[in-house]
Formats: C-alpha cells, structure tokens, sequence
C-alpha cells in the first residue's frame, strides 16, 4: 500500500475530538494545523479556553487552559468566539466577553497577547478593544484577518449587524480607514453572527452563520466581493443541518493548505439525539468551488476527513 493510500485511509472523523466545543477558528501556526475553540457550556462556565494542534488533520491533541477568565480582569460572565492570528513572531487572540447587552455594561471585544500559538496568554490592553455598539452591532464574535498587503482588519458583529475595523500596527489599537471612519458597516442579507472572511484568487469570500445559535437551523451563507470591506452580497447558504446527521450546523472557520486550492471548513455542530443547546462538537469537511468560484454545498459527514501532513515529504 502507497503512502498516499494510507494518508487517505486515515480519517479524522466527526466529531474532532471529545468534549463540547464550539465556533473554532481554524489556523496555521509554527508547521501546525490549529484550532481555537469555544468551551461549550452555560455562560457562567465558560471560564476558560482550550486549542487543539495536529500535524494531519487526522489526530489532535489539546493545549488546555490557554487563556482563563483569570486572566482578564474585566471579564465576569463568558468568554467565548476566539480568533488568534500571528504578526511579528507574536500572537493576539481576539475573543468575546460578558455578553454586554448595552453600552452601560462592562465587556466586549477583548484581546491577549502570548509569544506562542498555544499560549500562556495574558490580557493585551486590562480592557476591552471594542467595548460598546456601533451601528446596532453586539460586540461580539471577533474574526482577524491579514490581507495580502499587511494590512489587519477584524470583523465583528451580533444582533443582524456586522461591522469591519482596521487594526494598528501593534494590533491592539484601532486605525481609521481613509475616510476617517473606525468602524465601517458590512452586514450582508441575513446576518445573524459569526464572520468569517478568506481570500482566494484576489477575491474576497465573506462568510457568516444564519439562524439561532440554540436551534437546529444555524447554518453558514457567503458573499464574494472584490475589496475586504464589500459591499457584500449574499450568495447562498452552504453549510447547513442535514436530517441523517447532526442539526445546528455553524460558526465556522477555514483552512487552505498552503501552496494548493485544497480547503476545509471546520465548525460546530449538534448531535441528532442531543437537545441540549450547549451540547455542540467541532467537526471538519472539505469545501469546495465550482468553476465560477462559487462555494459548492458542504456535505456533513461522520468521516470528516483524510489525513493530510501540513509539510510533505
């Protein structure tokens, strides 16, 4: 038997690993598959962060405690929706806390600083990054993205409204856009929550959940847009509750392995068999494109997917 054969008898399966996560942001660190998980619990136990790094997709082992509430001062109630990313050989992992319901309330958008992708991760700024709502948006569920020329944006947003800043050079500040604006507007038709932005041959792909977290009709719709700012229009949903599988299909990240057009959509979703609300698993399917570049419906699987080594050789 081939060493491709193997590879591809090797399965990650679904969910990725034991115990209730939820909204993982997926990444490439330090030669390592990573993902940056919710602990999936009632609000008031969602004190912690966990990640999870594997060399193939197939196996993963857990990094536990990387950031506790402990950690952040002004967090109180929950953490939850992180989303690290890497400049300058450091890493600074964006997160929501409190779950602040109005501009008179403790909480927000938070971000730490640690010299490594699993942490220890301490409190960047002793506050809140994004402590209020601008444009009818909750402060909540963070996502960082890069773009090709350096420049750092964070997408953020709950309540059906999304919204898109610049981060400083040291990415624990704000910076205006060229209009003078620090937050801009981007909700696309039927935001709910949890964005998502990626980029493919120059176009950018703008991702979001639809639907209540709680239920078994969350699900993932996208936009295609031609500047990280939009203007955005939704293209359709594609991934989505499947009745021989799981419900509550969402909140989402991506990888791409580098060097190839290969992509996966890592998520969380629930157990058929599960009513509990907070009883959600991380799971991982191949996300494909049709000619055109639109993103192709995402099959739900038990399988998930086949080994694949980040380095080759």
């Amino acid at each position: 038997m081939s060493t491709h054969e193997q590879r591809q008898q090797t399965r990650s399966g679904n969910p990725l690993m034991p115990g209730w996560y939820a909204d993982p942001e997926a990444r490439i660190f330090e030669g390592r598959y990573w993902i940056y998980p919710t602990w999936s619990a009632p609000y008031e136990e969602q004190t912690h962060f966990d990640a999870f790094y594997s060399e193939d997709l197939a196996n993963w082992t857990k990094a536990e405690r990387i950031l506790t509430m402990a950690d952040i001062a002004w967090a109180h109630r929950a953490m939850w929706a992180p989303s690290p990313v890497e400049r300058g050989g450091r890493y600074y992992y964006y997160f929501a806390a409190n779950d602040i319901q109005s501009n008179d309330e403790l909480g927000g958008i938070g971000v730490a600083v640690a010299d490594r992708p699993e942490g220890p991760y301490r409190d960047a700024l002793g506050k809140p990054l994004i402590d209020r709502f601008v444009h009818g948006a909750q402060p909540i569920d963070p996502h960082a993205f890069i773009d090709d020329d350096g420049t750092a944006y964070l997408y953020y947003g709950g309540w059906g409204h999304c919204n898109i800043v610049r981060l400083g050079e040291d990415m624990v500040s704000l910076e205006a856009f060229e209009d003078g604006e620090l937050y801009k507007e981007v909700t696309p038709e039927l935001f709910v929550e949890g964005p998502c932005m990626f980029k493919r041959d120059g176009r950018y792909y703008f991702m979001w959940s639809e639907g209540g977290w709680g239920g078994p009709d969350y699900s993932v719709a996208y936009a295609i847009a031609d500047a990280p700012t939009g203007p955005f229009r939704r293209e359709a949903k594609i991934l989505q509750q499947d009745p021989a599988v799981a419900t509550g299909a969402g909140h989402h990240g991506i990888l791409q392995i580098p060097g190839t057009d290969e992509w996966y959509i890592v998520y969380h979703r629930r157990p058929l068999e599960e009513t509990d609300r907070n009883h959600r698993v991380v799971c991982i399917d191949r996300m494909t494109f049709d000619a055109d570049g639109r993103i192709e419906p995402v099959r739900l699987t038990f399988e998930g997917v086949g080994a694949r080594p980040l380095v080759q050789g």
